[in-house]
């Protein structure tokens, strides 16, 4: 009897500890449970983006690793333009690095979008390059000079001809300038429009061409060495981040234009681009 008594005890303690250990378990796979839950609402967040190679994406790449540590990975694309702008609103894209405050204004107005500036990030001073003459004062009678093609930085290249004595505009307009608006051009020049990715491979056809900083830099040339005329780093036209306005307000993206404006960003521009681009913030 004692004996039958000692084993029902000990088996008594087995089983306590048996449904002690199920309990734990339990509790040890609920916090594990939980623990999981966390992992999962800290799920990194992706934003695409597309940008013009240079030096807007270079500028990207060097933040990517900042951005990761927010648990935002970037994946950037190339930018063609009004077409980027475009699959932004249908968002195949977050948002888009490209372009300056008034050719958004144009593509918005043209094409019915409603795309916003989230932040201006810098400036690309334009400017007038040739292979054919090493001053501006050299450009012959009638002679050929590309300009950009659309609207917008077509008549910002006519008023750095202005502002450098080349042509002369009519005052009673501000802004949005085209060939009609040329009131004196004493050498007869003829300014041809091109896309804007041609215009350093029409080089080889004008005697000179007015080029965005950004193709200048990808065509190789050093804007502030090169270029025969170039805009002061007082120009209006900053390059910003561009959004929707159902996502501008969103934390990835916010973060993103945190990011983009740092003290960090504001020393790799001045220090990789030598003046040729310009921190706007």
């Amino acid at each position: 009897m004692k004996k039958a008594k000692w084993l029902a005890a000990v088996f008594t303690t087995l089983l306590a500890l048996v449904i002690s250990g199920c309990g734990n378990g339990e509790k040890a796979s609920t916090a594990a449970d939980k623990d999981n839950g966390q992992k999962e609402e800290k799920k990194e967040v992706t934003l695409k983006i597309s940008a013009s190679s240079t030096p807007h994406a270079e500028i990207l790449e060097y933040i990517a690793s900042d951005l990761e540590k927010e648990g935002i990975k970037l994946e950037v694309s190339s930018s063609d333009g009004i077409q980027t702008n475009q699959q932004t609103a249908e968002k195949q894209i977050d948002a888009n690095f490209f372009q300056h405050t008034p050719f958004l204004e144009q593509v918005n107005k043209d094409s019915g979008l409603d795309l916003v500036k989230v932040i201006g990030v810098h400036i690309e001073p334009f400017g007038v390059y040739s292979k054919k003459i090493k001053k501006i004062e050299d450009l012959s009678e009638g002679a050929k000079v590309a300009v950009p093609k659309d609207p917008v930085n077509f008549s910002r290249a006519l008023l750095l001809f202005e502002n450098n004595n080349i042509i002369e505009l009519n005052k009673e307009k501000d802004g949005n300038y085209t060939i009609e608006d040329i009131k004196k051009n004493d050498k007869k020049i003829e300014f041809v429009p091109v896309d804007g990715p041609l215009l350093v491979r029409s080089l080889d056809d004008v005697e000179a061409s007015a080029i965005n900083t950004n193709y200048a830099l990808e065509g190789g040339f050093k804007p502030l060495e090169d270029a025969l005329i170039i805009e002061g780093t007082d120009s209006p036209y900053v390059n910003i981040l561009v959004s929707r306005p159902d996502n501008k307000d969103s934390e990835p993206i916010q973060k993103l234009a945190k990011v983009l404006t740092t003290e960090k960003v504001k020393k790799f521009i001045l220090e990789k681009y030598e003046g040729a681009v310009v921190p706007a913030f």
